[in-house]
């Protein structure tokens, strides 16, 4: 049973991990790049609603889950037989707490702000906003959070040589 636990929290890390990765990538490469060549009035409204529309249940459960799944595979691997594991989980785990970091304390203020103004000069809302400090911490959360995928995948490839 405790091999369950263990493996299916390592698994759904991996997941949950990889679709958060997923997000960070998509919108560094095709949301932003995409947004970046429209006016401001289109800027600020798609921006307003496409973060108003990622605040729900299926990606908050999977950007917390990343991180949950990812500690609790940390946690049940630190029995003598997958100590191999810990340095693999330990890396994924530090890497997405950076990312929390970096969401928490730079693009969700950011994001707030711009959900949150009222100045009727859309120019200056979206100068406010610093689209190039956004898209410069979401490029090092997708990294981070893509490197933290990788590692968690490398932890499932060593833990089922364990299971052999």
């Amino acid at each position: 049973m405790f091999e369950f636990f263990r493996g299916g929290s390592l698994i759904l890390g991996v997941i949950t991990m990889g679709l958060v990765a997923g997000v960070f990538q998509l919108y560094s490469h095709t949301v932003m790049p995409g947004l970046a060549k429209t006016d401001d009035r289109t800027f600020v409204g798609a921006f307003q609603a496409m973060d108003r529309a990622i605040l729900n249940p299926l990606f908050l459960s999977t950007f917390l889950g990343a991180f949950i799944f990812t500690g609790l595979a940390t946690v049940l691997s630190l029995g003598s037989r997958s100590r191999s594991l810990l340095p693999w989980l330990a890396a994924a785990l530090v890497l997405y707490l950076v990312v929390m970091i970096i969401t928490f304390r730079v693009n969700v203020p950011l994001n707030d702000a711009i959900k949150a103004a009222t100045d009727p000069d859309l120019s200056v809302v979206r100068e406010r906003f610093n689209e190039a400090l956004w898209l410069r911490w979401n490029h090092f959360r997708s990294w981070l959070s893509t490197a933290a995928f990788v590692s968690l995948a490398w932890t499932l490839v060593l833990y089922g040589k364990l299971l052999d």
